[in-house]
């Protein structure tokens, strides 16, 4: 009995073990800093930015390694991180408003290398250094940010249909709005109930008054509570990318939670004051005189329909409670300088909706003022338990008369500085918060511990693959060779599939690495030590070698079908960390059955398989 693959088995090991090697091999080139520049809204970076970018470091005495313009973005790469941050605030002066730029870094990979897509894999936060922020979203002020936009739409609504209310109050997860009459209250009834659909509505009597109350069920206050999630976590990746950071993580953690990772980040200050940042703009028209003003403040009496606030020279200003435009209509801003005065300024882009809005109202009110309301949501204290009191900062920035009816594209000014005006032009751009967040856990990470990491992992992984490999030379001899050869294989296979999947490496995950050099030799133990019993009792080298393999199979095809049920367990149910050790568990179970079984038996076959031998060295 002869063993032996056919050809095209030979081949599909070779193809395998070849592949594998080429898209590891990414991971062996160094990494040089770079400096990436895209558009903060998918903006093409075109050559005549890059002639001035490179201009701008040449002025500078920077010298660069190469440049490198790609489809969406401009990559400089430098030879030493001391030119890199040099280069950064070269960059910057030069850098127009809808791009931004990131520090990373980047292996310098041969072009032939990068044509068939060799990557290599993504370090995570413990190995590259940088911030770890988790979030947590206030839900209770998203639902009552969502009744107080039914609140206006049903006194919208209501003035439509000319019917008469007393007052409409925002209470819990409704709106109670009050009539002089049932009639007036039945009416109003039939119609709230035709135009919100999505919401239940009530009626009740308290001796001359009529209410109806407009409220969300359980179902609408979930997807209101989800939908206020779903846009943070927009918004927030929308933050990161302006602050520009390459290859952010950004994902949910259960029901009212946001885990923020930025590799490469160390200063925690600016970074949470731009996830927390809470501002938008307001633009309503103004109400009445100043002497109204001064009259309502001093007597604590407001008109119906204005709203009474404070100019930032302290100066009341009685406004329209109806908002024109708000943040959340603007789809681009970017700051600058007023061209007759020199002040600093926002220049505003609305949406269709929006600008449609603006464009109305300014027609019907030219010669009229209009204010612009900063609102900020600020820290002002902490309660008992510690945790932040937050509360809105409303001022108005600007008053100016409308000169001729605008609609789509305009300037506010009134800012108090031009970093002001480019921190608010930021937050426009990526959008306003759907509910309030508060930073309840943060880490720093530095670069010199990320290196540490991955060195004190590089040792690790290195010992325990030559204690192992010791071990099978010593007690197999030919055959622990060849599973040792496997055994290198098998890493060169985890790292390729990794670099494939642009998965991220992490503590845990070199962990899982190293308990897979373990693992992996277990299935080649199972077979030598069923191909020396099969020696042990008479069996011809040839055929134990055949039975070794054959019979040990079910046994292995268990060990590994359990522990990868328990890979998959810690991937569906567990975090960052814990993800990152399963996934790389699972990839070293299926790269080390297949080297293990077929990699080996290959070898095996080439030494013995066409010959008759008399012994095997095992």
């Amino acid at each position: 009995m002869l063993n032996y693959y056919p050809s095209w088995k030979n081949l599909l090991v070779a193809g395998v073990l070849l592949v594998g090697l080429l898209y590891a091999l990414p991971n062996l080139f160094s990494q040089d800093p770079v400096i990436e520049i895209t558009g903060t809204r998918g903006e093409q970076v075109g050559e005549t930015l890059q002639q001035n970018i490179l201009a701008a470091l040449e002025r500078a005495q920077i010298t660069i390694k190469s440049s490198e313009l790609k489809a969406d973005r401009l990559q400089v790469r430098f030879r030493a991180a001391e030119d890199q941050l040099a280069g950064q605030d070269a960059i910057s002066k030069v850098l127009p408003p809808e791009f931004t730029h990131a520090l990373t870094l980047s292996p310098d990979i041969p072009g032939w290398l990068t044509a068939i897509g060799g990557r290599p894999m993504n370090l995570g936060l413990d190995l590259r250094g940088g911030i770890h922020v988790l979030i947590d979203v206030d839900m209770d002020a998203a639902i009552e940010k969502t009744v107080e936009r039914h609140a206006g739409n049903i006194r919208t609504a209501l003035r439509d249909e000319k019917i008469r209310y007393v007052t409409v109050k925002e209470s819990g997860n409704g709106v109670d709005v009050r009539f002089k009459d049932a009639a007036s209250r039945d009416q109003a009834e039939k119609v709230l109930r035709s135009e919100f659909r999505d919401l239940a509505t009530s009626v009740r009597d308290e001796g001359e008054e009529f209410y109806v109350r407009v409220f969300m069920s359980q179902d609408e206050e979930r997807a209101a509570r989800r939908l206020a999630l779903e846009q943070n976590i927009t918004t927030l990746r929308n933050r990161v990318n302006a602050l520009g950071v390459a290859e952010p993580v950004i994902q949910q953690q259960g029901d009212r939670r946001i885990v923020v990772e930025l590799p490469g980040v160390q200063d925690p200050g600016k970074v949470k004051d731009l996830l927390g940042a809470t501002a938008t703009l307001e633009y309503r028209l103004v109400h009445g005189d100043p002497g109204q003003a001064f009259e309502a403040e001093s007597s604590g009496r407001v008109p119906a329909g204005a709203a009474l606030y404070h100019e930032r020279n302290g100066q009341p200003i009685l406004l329209k409670r109806q908002v024109i435009v708000t943040g959340d209509e603007m789809t681009s801003a970017s700051s600058g300088f007023d061209q007759q005065s020199g002040q600093p300024a926002v220049y505003v882009n609305l949406d269709s909706k929006g600008a449609r809005r603006m464009r109305n109202v300014t027609t019907e009110n030219v010669g009229k003022p209009m204010a612009v309301v900063f609102k900020e949501k600020r820290t002002v204290g902490r309660d008992a338990e510690g945790k932040p009191i937050r509360k809105w900062v409303e001022e108005v920035i600007n008053v100016a008369t409308i000169r001729e009816a605008f609609g789509r594209r305009f300037q506010t000014t009134g800012l108090d500085s031009a970093q002001e005006a480019h921190q608010l032009a930021l937050l426009l751009r990526a959008g306003a918060l759907a509910a309030p967040i508060n930073i309840v856990e943060e880490r720093t990470i530095g670069p010199s511990l990320g290196q540490d990491n991955i060195d004190q992992g590089m040792v690790s992984v290195a010992v325990g693959l030559l204690a192992v490999m010791v071990v099978m030379v010593v007690y197999y001899k030919v055959f622990g060779m060849v599973a040792n050869l496997a055994l290198i294989a098998n890493l060169v296979l985890i790292v390729a599939v990794l670099s494939m999947l642009q998965a991220t490496l992490t503590v845990p995950g070199i962990a899982g690495i190293v308990l897979t050099v373990g693992m992996a030799v277990d299935a080649n133990v199972l077979i030598y030590e069923r191909i020396r019993e099969e020696l042990s009792i008479g069996s011809t080298p040839q055929a134990s070698i055949h039975a070794g393999y054959e019979r040990a199979f079910s046994s292995i095809l268990d060990a590994n079908v359990t522990t990868l049920i328990a890979a998959v367990v810690l991937f569906s149910i567990g975090s960052g960390p814990v993800r990152g050790f399963a996934v790389t568990l699972a990839i070293g179970i299926a790269t080390s059955m297949f080297t293990a079984l077929m990699g080996t038996r290959a070898v095996i076959n080439l030494v013995y398989g066409r010959k008759r031998v008399a012994k095997l060295a095992i």
